[in-house]
């Protein structure tokens, strides 16, 4: 049974009386205060407040966020110039982790969950460090401390399954990083029954005494587990919208089909031009095409076609503010959440056969070679002669019959080059294997298959690339050395400490990689994904591979793309899906007409908004897989499988399904033939008496046990061997010592 939600003792701001003593000093540093003129400057009234106050300011003075001297007058200290800002890292519900900002040189903070005051995952709050302890989880020696004040909130609404009683409601988060509930006063429930998720606002929040904080159910979105219900929870979960506003509708419906000759004469009228799409079957808006022409010297015009969404989205107008709140489409499993209403992402600015279409272009002029002899870059008029899906434009390269097989063949074997060259300029080559799922018309998952790659999608990867390169060229060398401002897509280096790791952790498997020389990482990583293909650790390894690497964000600095091998690189391909598209689109049409550099400070802006969004929509993605491989995998129960271990927790370990990709958990507490210790330095669980190791990447048999589609979580246990025991590591990586691991966030080479 849940605890009664007892009366708050903190301001409604979510501010606890400590936070508030400490803004209070901060912004009196002069004066000093007696106990009473306490009272009245902070406003207290409540006998449980005065009381607090006298406790807290002696809990003050020992921390020595404030000083007292003779005359019992408090005043601010010095030392509160040494609390610490940083973002809350709620790992678990007994502690997390404050990660400071700016400084890089300083250790996360160690935060137990009863110093954590009303903090939740994300916030930005002030610490106060009071001690040091052991090692924390993170491999490092962590000061420990004490949330004295929270400046920012990550978010004010939540969404989760409410229970209802007769007085009042909880709601249980979804978010894994939540771990309190929500209490709902009955008045806030909005009809909401039990079990149905809701969306919340947070009135009030938690305490230290009493952590729920209160809400109010804003939206009932449906019975939890039901399909369309979860997508949207998942949604709302990251913020982000599932419909546009009626407004916004309504301006899109306005717009005027009909491409005007005035309009015509502006641009290059490429409509005679042989010009053809490829993209998915079930694809709805074809964002880029490519055009082909056989030129008089023996060399080949292409052109690479990409919908003017800018013609029709104006800077400033309600289509754009909407589209800059959304920043980039989302797909889930079962649906595209888009960035424009389809009246323009399906319709009018979606290239389809056989209808006239406004884009914007990069033109080449090529040899069998791939040597590109002049470029042009502006807006066109193309008309589409044909709609191909991969699957028909495959099987015309593959068979060499077909209506465009020639032109195909000429653009497969340009692209292979091209490919070829970036890996040999220093592209990284590893690719991580990518599932898609089959579901029913209710969304009910029937089968989980591999995405397969071939030179189709090849093809139109390296034209895309092309041009996104290409564009970013021109525009840094508009000018001399005060460059113009741009929208670029930019991928650091990895970071040698990491990659430390992995060269070490690759030798365990019997494979040498010297990354310590940066201009031969990218050598030594492709050799090691050649080396481990069709291996059992290739997964492991291939995936660790990648999370060293930096995650790509967009900026208006001209850093190298470091994943890609290119000097400048923009994304210019898909305006359809990506507001940095649109932004990259308008600024190189005003350079090319001959305007100045762009005002700085609102495309930094709109960098970082764009990056933020576009990890909130990889998040929601990903956790749309998640519940649909739970999903899948309900009908598994008691069915053993081949897996593979892809982490390790304080709890137990992950272990990735081999033939499904979906990843499940062996709990250490359902480990019974031993007491299992978690060596999180070294990746592995250690038994104590039988000293039975298993370590990520070792493959196990294993069975499914449950699952839980609100918590989005797959419970496994290890298959007993005939002896009795739990079957552990295969024999072949018994014993092995794995060094450290500590990845980040993954970059992949852009993707359709």
């Amino acid at each position: 049974m849940r605890n009664k939600h007892t009366e708050q003792s903190e301001n409604k701001g979510g501010e606890s009386l400590k936070s508030k003593i400490i803004k209070f000093f901060n912004n009196s540093r002069k004066n000093p205060f007696s106990y009473k003129e306490l009272i009245k400057k902070l406003h207290l009234v409540r006998d449980k407040d005065k009381k607090s106050l006298k406790d807290l300011l002696e809990e003050l003075v020992i921390e020595g966020a404030i000083s007292r001297d003779k005359s019992a007058l408090y005043s601010f200290s010095a030392s509160t110039d040494d609390l610490i800002t940083g973002r809350v890292d709620f790992v678990n519900p007994r502690f997390g982790y404050v990660i400071p900002q700016g400084d890089g040189d300083k250790s996360d903070i160690w935060i137990s969950s009863n110093k954590m005051g009303s903090a939740l995952d994300g916030d930005i709050v002030r610490v106060s460090v009071f001690k040091r302890s052991g090692s924390g989880s993170r491999g490092t020696k962590s000061a420990e401390g004490e949330v004295v004040q929270i400046l920012e909130r990550k978010r004010t609404s939540f969404v989760g399954r409410i229970e209802v009683s007769a007085r009042h409601a909880f709601v249980i988060p979804d978010g894994r990083k939540m771990h309190v509930d929500i209490f709902i006063p009955r008045e806030s429930i909005m009809g909401a029954k039990t079990g149905e998720k809701v969306l919340v606002d947070i009135v009030e929040w938690g305490s230290r005494e009493e952590k729920s904080p209160t809400g109010k159910v804003t939206e009932v979105l449906g019975m939890a587990g039901e399909n369309e219900t979860e997508m949207h929870a998942i949604l709302a979960e990251f913020g982000l919208p599932y419909e546009f506003p009626t407004q916004v509708i309504q301006a899109a419906q306005e717009i005027k089909e009909d491409i005007t000759e005035a309009e015509i004469k502006k641009r290059r009228d490429m409509r005679d031009t042989l010009t053809f799409t490829i993209d998915p079957e079930d694809a709805k808006d074809f964002d880029d095409a490519i055009s082909f022409k056989y030129l008089e010297n023996g060399n080949w015009e292409i052109g690479i076609h990409i919908a003017d969404v800018s013609h029709y989205v104006h800077p400033g107008d309600i289509l754009d503010k909407e589209a800059y709140r959304r920043a980039t489409s989302v797909y889930l499993v079962d649906r595209c959440v888009p960035m424009l209403p389809e009246r323009l992402s399906n319709e009018l600015c979606s290239l389809r056969p056989n209808e006239d279409k406004l884009t914007f272009s990069a033109i080449f002029e090529m040899d069998s070679t791939g040597k590109i002899y002049t470029e042009w870059f502006g807006r066109t008029i193309i008309h589409s002669n044909h709609r191909f899906s991969y699957e028909q434009a495959q099987e015309e390269i593959e068979t060499q019959e077909g209506s465009l097989v020639k032109e195909l063949t000429i653009l497969n074997t340009l692209a292979k080059k091209m490919r070829a060259q970036r890996f040999k300029d220093g592209a990284i080559s590893f690719e991580t294997i990518e599932v898609k799922f089959k579901l029913d018309e209710k969304g009910k998952p029937l089968a989980v298959v591999p995405k397969v790659r071939k030179d189709a999608h090849k093809l139109i990867e390296e034209f895309m690339l092309l041009a996104n390169k290409k564009v970013a060229e021109f525009v840094f060398n508009l000018k001399g050395k005060e460059k113009n401002t741009m929208v670029y897509r930019t991928h650091d280096a990895p970071n040698p400490e990491k990659l430390a790791t992995l060269s070490n952790f690759a030798k365990r498997f019997g494979h040498t990689v010297i990354l310590d020389d940066e201009d031969n990482i990218a050598k030594e990583l492709n050799k090691l994904s050649d080396e481990v293909e069709g291996k059992p650790e290739q997964n492991v390894l291939q995936s660790l591979a990648i999370r060293t690497m930096s995650k790509a964000i967009y900026s208006i600095q001209p850093d190298m793309h470091f994943g890609l091998a290119f000097k400048h690189y923009s994304h210019f391909t898909s305006p359809i899906r990506r507001y940095p598209d649109v932004m990259a689109h308008r600024l190189l049409q005003h350079y090319l007409d001959g305007g100045k550099s762009a005002d700085k400070d609102y495309y930094i802006d709109a960098c970082e908004h764009s990056s933020a969004q576009e990890k909130l929509a990889a998040e929601a993605e990903r956790s749309s897989i998640k519940f649909k491989q739970v999903e899948f995998m309900q009908g598994s129960i008691g069915v053993e499988f081949e897996g593979v271990v892809s982490g390790v927790t304080e709890f137990g370990m992950f272990v990735e399904i081999v033939s499904t990709k979906c990843e499940g958990m062996v709990r250490l507490a359902d480990l019974d033939d031993d007491f299992y210790e978690v060596d999180m330095e070294n990746y592995r669980i250690v038994g104590k008496k039988n000293k039975r190791m298993i370590t990520l990447g070792d493959t196990v048999q294993v069975i499914v046990k449950s699952t839980n589609l609100e918590r989005r979580t797959i419970d496994l246990e290890l298959v007993k061997n005939k002896d009795g025991n739990k079957d552990g590591n295969r024999p072949a990586n018994k014993n092995i010592d794995r060094d450290a691991l500590d990845f980040g966030d993954s970059s992949q080479s852009p993707k359709r």
